[in-house]
């Protein structure tokens, strides 16, 4: 969902009943919701736009992958998969492909893909009490959402392997010292303090941002692009493997929510 505040867009995740977990609805209009982001700064005058603030309504940015879509599918899970993948992968190179900055506004829960679709921003501002788990491995999968492309990138390749391997939470003082959060504010203060930044950044001198940024992130998206399909195919792979079905339904039946 996009709202428009001025010179900053508001990419919302508005699936809070489900955590703002991954099947392929949610996928499909944050695809369409990027799509048309993308668009609009592509124009010479970026349509006014200068910033863009992703923020997700509920307690938790986003938990995941929809264990319970997945598990849903039955047989057809791998196919239904491949589809999400494809469709939150699309997403995602949009955002990292955008020219003006895009800040992640991340409180609560932020799990498996949800932690990709976070990497996208050029700067996160995180609520204290957020908490950061990749969680694949645990149910037999592998990263999507470019993960495993953004991760090493940033904190290296032995702290990301560490994340994904042992499936750790991460909490916020220490994935601010990693370098995923840029800054970590207190819960009360995460909107305002987003949002401010966003709208600095929006009313700046947004040329000079626009070339900085790629100044910054040079010519890196079509191996993204390559790396997402990689990680569509083994994901899609481990999801139809009846050991890994097996776990995500042991999941499901032992927690209260449905999700990786």
């Amino acid at each position: 969902m996009l709202e428009r505040d001025g010179a900053v867009v508001h990419l919302v995740l508005a699936s809070a009943e489900t955590g703002n977990a991954f099947n392929l609805g949610f996928v499909t209009t944050l695809r369409r919701s990027v799509e048309q982001v993308v668009a609009w700064t592509a124009e010479p005058d970026r349509n006014g736009i200068g910033a863009v603030l992703i923020r997700a309504e509920g307690r938790n940015f986003s938990v995941g992958g929809d264990l319970k879509a997945f598990i849903a599918q039955g047989d057809d899970v791998g196919t239904y998969v491949t589809s999400v993948a494809s469709m939150v992968h699309a997403a995602v190179l949009g955002l990292a492909g955008l020219s003006v900055p895009v800040i992640a506004q991340v409180s609560g829960a932020v799990a498996g893909g949800g932690v990709g679709l976070m990497l996208t921003a050029d700067l996160v501002v995180a609520a204290r009490s957020a908490k950061l788990r990749l969680a694949y491995t645990a149910l037999g999968l592998t990263p999507d959402c470019g993960a495993s492309w953004f991760l090493p990138r940033l904190v290296g390749e032995r702290r990301a392997l560490d994340l994904l391997f042992t499936n750790r939470v991460l909490r916020s003082t220490e994935a601010e010292r990693w370098g995923l959060f840029s800054r970590v504010v207190d819960d009360n203060d995460l909107p305002s303090v987003s949002e401010e930044l966003a709208r600095s950044l929006a009313t700046g001198h947004v040329s000079a941002l626009s070339r900085a940024k790629t100044l910054m992130r040079p010519k890196h998206l079509a191996g993204l692009r390559d790396h997402l399909e990689g990680e569509a195919r083994f994901i899609a792979d481990a999801a139809a493997r009846p050991e890994v079905k097996a776990s995500m339904r042991q999941f499901l039946a032992s927690g209260p929510s449905g999700r990786k």
